[in-house]
């Protein structure tokens, strides 16, 4: 081990594997775990799909009901 320390590179590691730290847990800092990339990766869709459907979801023109004697505008999307 380094004289700070801390673990370098090419000495053992610290997990008793008898490898090399760099071949060994150094690969293993910073990496997420599957269940963490399933989490993140389900979020997005979901994100995804909210946006999509904010942008497609319109009234239909069948089940909206004017008062009488107004009829709807489908340029404005309310009735007149």
């Amino acid at each position: 081990m380094a004289s700070t320390g801390k673990v370098g590179r090419n000495d053992p590691c610290t997990c008793g594997s008898g490898k090399k730290y760099k071949l060994c847990c150094a690969r293993k800092e910073g990496t997420l775990s599957p269940i963490a990339w399933i989490a993140i990766v389900g979020v997005a869709a979901a994100a995804m799909a909210a946006l999509v459907l904010s942008f497609t979801t319109t009234t239909s023109v069948s089940a909206t009901t004017c008062p009488p004697g107004q009829v709807w505008a489908m340029d404005h999307g309310h009735c007149h």
